[in-house]
């Protein structure tokens, strides 16, 4: 091995019965936390996140390069979004501008939200599942979610019943895309009564609804996509868990290693709320 290697076997003992550095006792204790974590969370973890969990968990500093490092040499890797599939258009009731437009930022709680409805198809079956949520933008938290077999106005409806059900005072600016539920007549009246102005997307325009598809690729590559399920209870279940998660133990190194619902709880007991910028975009 030395000669095919072109390394000296005098030189090859002494690296063999050498004392291995803090440093190197340190890597390979890194190295086993990567594993842990990695299994633990299904793969899901990307260096940046992977790093968050390790330093808040074992109470380390390491860089992100350090764990990025040590995950290229275990072959550690996130899974890989599936791509999305083509916008379909509808013809709505009534239309409102966007007002929002891409302001992501808020400086409290209940001062944005927004909204959507995704699909999960249940496996060997013809049934889907559809998952009705309202984010907050200050803190990304799942403010409330529903779940049905049928995307209709139902659905939708009782999505926003709840999230008044736990906020009762709130009149947050409400976004959302120009699906058939948000731009009824209806459902208008219900954001007029309680005192919230109304923004939506443009057609064909997810981007404008940004941190909403954002949770829902987050939701579907960390668990829809690597989980398999035998039934739709299962799959319901799945779901439910995932938002609790998501919400309880997901840490976000824009809110400095919290996850959504510790940083939401810290503001709504605060007179002045805790500023967590967007990163800038280079």
């Amino acid at each position: 091995m030395c000669r095919e290697l072109h390394v000296c076997r005098a030189g090859y003992y002494k690296w063999l019965h050498r004392k291995k550095t803090s440093e190197e006792r340190e890597n390979e204790q890194l190295a086993l936390w990567i594993k842990e974590y990695d299994e633990k969370f299904k793969h899901t973890l990307g260096y940046r996140r992977m790093r968050n969990y390790i330093n808040r968990d074992k109470g380390k500093c390491y860089s992100k390069r350090r764990v990025q490092r040590i995950m290229g040499v275990l072959g550690v890797k996130s899974v890989i979004r599936k791509s999305r599939s083509a916008y379909c258009g509808s013809t709505p009731e009534t239309t409102a501008e966007n007002v929002l437009h891409r302001e992501f930022e808020a400086e409290k709680p209940n001062e944005k939200w927004a909204t959507d409805v995704t699909e999960f198809k249940v496996p060997m079956s013809t049934r889907k599942v559809y998952l009705s949520a309202i984010l907050d933008f200050y803190d990304k938290s799942v403010v409330s979610f529903v779940l049905s077999n049928h995307n209709d106005k139902k659905l939708v409806f009782d999505t926003y019943n709840l999230a008044l059900k736990e906020n009762p005072d709130a009149t947050p600016l409400f976004h959302s895309d120009r699906g058939f539920q948000y731009t009824s007549k209806e459902f208008q009246k219900k954001l007029d009564k309680q005192g919230m102005k109304q923004s939506m997307s443009r057609v064909g325009c997810c981007i404008d609804n940004g941190p909403t598809e954002g949770f829902w690729g987050i939701i579907k590559s960390e668990m829809y996509y690597i989980s398999e399920f035998v039934n739709e209870e299962e799959l319901r279940r799945a779901i439910k868990n995932y938002i609790d998660y998501y919400n309880n133990g997901r840490y976000q190194e824009r809110f400095n290693n919290l996850a959504p619902m510790e940083v939401r709880k810290a503001a709504l007991q605060s007179e002045e709320p805790i500023q967590y910028p967007i990163p800038e975009n280079k």
